[in-house]
C-alpha cells in the first residue's frame, strides 16, 4: 500500500511539474522574441541550454544515488523556482546577458528533473507499462498547461492582462505545488544501491548490443524530430501565421489526441508485430516529412505536423521502455542518466539545426529531418530483429 501511494504522489508531482513546463515552455520562444531576440539567436540559446544539461545530468550521475534521488530532485525543483522568479523580473529590462544566463538555468534544471523521475519511480516499481503511464502523465499535464495558456492568454482578468509574462508566474506555482508534493513524499528506496565504480555502466552497456544500438537510435531519432519541430510555436504563429493563441490551441488539441492514443496503444493496439510498429510511428512520419519537402505546400506541411505530434505518444513501451527495462535496477539511475545525455546532444544538434533550416525555408527543416530519419528508421527494424534473433 505505501508502495501504490509513493509512485501515486511521484506521478502527481510530475504532473503539476509538467503543467508549469506545458505552459512556460509553449511561450518561452515567443517571450524571448517579445524581448528582442531574432530565431537564430533563440535556437542557440535553446541548443546551449540543452548542451549545457547533460553535464548537469553527468554531474547527477556521478555524484547522486537512488537512495539520495528523492532529495536532488527537490534541491533542482527549488532553484528551479527561484530562477523562474528571476526570469518574471527580467521580462522588458534588455539585460540581454542575465536573460540568456536565466533561460539557459532553466532548461538545464528542468531536464535534470526530467531525466531524474523514472530512476525514482523504479525505486518502487519497474515494468514497460509504469514506463508509459509515466511519459503519459507527462505527455497529458504538458496539455493541461498548454490549456491554461490557450485559455488566459491576450485575455483581461481582475483588471490584469495575461501575457507571456504572466504565464511564466502562473506556471512557476504549478511548479511551487509539484515541490509541496515531493516534499510530502518520505523516501522509501531500501534496495541495492547502484555499483560506485564509474564504468561499471558502461561496462554493462558495452556488453550489450542490443542497448548500444538502442543509444544510437534515440541519437538520430532526437536529431530527426528536432530539427523539424524544434521551434514549434515560432514555426506557427511566423510561417503560418496563426496568432499565439490559435497556435496554443492547435498544439493543445494535437497534443490531447496524441494522448489518447498514446493511452488506447498502451491497452488496445499495441500490436505483436513490433515492424509493423515502427512503421505506423516513424514510416508515415517520413513519408509526410517528404511529401511537405518536395511540395513545399503549407497545408501537406501542417497535416505533417500534425500527425508527428499525433503519433509521438504512442508506443512508448515498444519504443523505449523495453530498452530500457532490459538494466538492472542498480543501473537505472545511470543509464537514465546516459540516455538522456545522448537525448539531449541529438536535441541540442537537432535544435541548432532547425534554426539554420529556419532561416533557410520550412521546406528544408523537414527534408533535413527526413534524411536523419532513414537512419532512425533502419536502426529501429535492426534493434527489433536483434531481439527476435535473442528469443531464439
Amino acid at each position: 500500500m505505501k508502495k501504490t501511494k509513493a509512485e501515486d504522489k511521484i506521478l502527481i508531482m510530475l504532473a503539476f511539474f509538467s503543467m508549469s513546463i506545458g505552459l512556460w515552455g509553449n511561450f518561452s520562444q515567443l517571450w524571448l522574441q517579445d524581448n528582442s531576440f531574432q530565431v537564430t539567436e533563440i535556437s542557440n540559446i535553446l541548443s546551449i541550454g540543452t548542451f549545457m544539461s547533460v553535464i548537469g545530468i553527468a554531474l547527477i550521475g556521478k555524484y547522486v544515488t537512488l537512495s539520495k534521488l528523492k532529495e536532488s530532485i527537490t534541491f533542482v525543483l527549488i532553484i528551479k523556482f527561484i530562477n523562474m522568479l528571476l526570469l518574471y523580473f527580467l521580462n522588458g529590462t534588455n539585460n540581454i546577458g542575465l536573460i540568456k544566463l536565466t533561460i539557459i538555468v532553466d532548461i538545464v534544471m528542468e531536464y535534470i528533473i526530467i531525466t531524474s523521475i523514472y530512476p525514482l519511480i523504479t525505486t518502487i516499481i519497474k515494468n514497460d507499462r509504469i514506463y508509459s503511464k509515466r511519459k503519459l502523465t507527462e505527455y497529458l499535464f504538458r496539455d493541461v498547461g498548454i490549456l491554461f495558456g490557450g485559455i488566459f492568454i491576450g485575455r483581461v482578468i481582475l483588471g490584469i492582462l495575461v501575457d507571456y509574462n504572466t504565464c511564466l508566474i502562473i506556471s512557476n506555482v504549478f511548479l511551487a505545488i509539484s515541490i509541496i508534493t515531493i516534499l510530502d513524499m518520505n523516501n522509501t528506496y531500501t534496495g541495492e544501491e547502484r555499483e560506485k565504480k564509474n564504468n561499471s555502466i558502461i561496462k554493462s552497456i558495452l556488453k550489450d548490443k542490443i542497448i548500444i544500438f538502442y543509444l544510437l537510435y534515440t541519437l538520430i531519432g532526437t536529431v530527426a524530430m528536432s530539427t523539424a519541430l524544434g521551434l514549434k510555436m515560432l514555426t506557427l504563429t511566423n510561417y503560418f501565421s496563426f496568432s499565439d493563441d490559435i497556435a496554443t490551441n492547435y498544439l493543445l488539441i494535437v497534443g490531447l489526441i496524441a494522448d489518447g492514443i498514446g493511452i488506447l496503444a498502451l491497452k488496445y493496439l499495441t500490436p505483436k508485430n513490433d515492424y509493423l510498429t515502427i512503421t505506423i510511428k516513424f514510416g508515415i512520419r517520413f513519408l509526410g516529412y517528404v511529401i511537405a519537402f518536395i511540395s513545399d505546400n503549407l497545408i501537406l506541411t501542417l497535416i505533417a505536423i500534425t500527425w508527428s505530434i499525433l503519433i509521438s505518444t504512442a508506443y512508448e513501451n515498444i519504443c523505449d521502455g523495453v530498452y530500457i527495462n532490459r538494466m538492472e535496477n542498480k543501473y537505472q539511475l545511470s543509464f537514465t542518466n546516459i540516455r538522456y545525455i545522448v537525448k539531449f546532444i541529438g536535441e541540442a544538434v537537432g535544435v541548432f539545426l532547425c534554426g539554420i533550416m529556419y532561416e533557410i525555408g520550412l521546406k528544408y527543416m523537414f527534408g533535413l529531418s527526413a534524411i536523419f530519419m532513414i537512419f532512425q528508421i533502419g536502426i529501429a527494424y535492426y534493434l527489433i530483429h536483434l531481439r527476435k534473433v535473442e528469443k531464439t
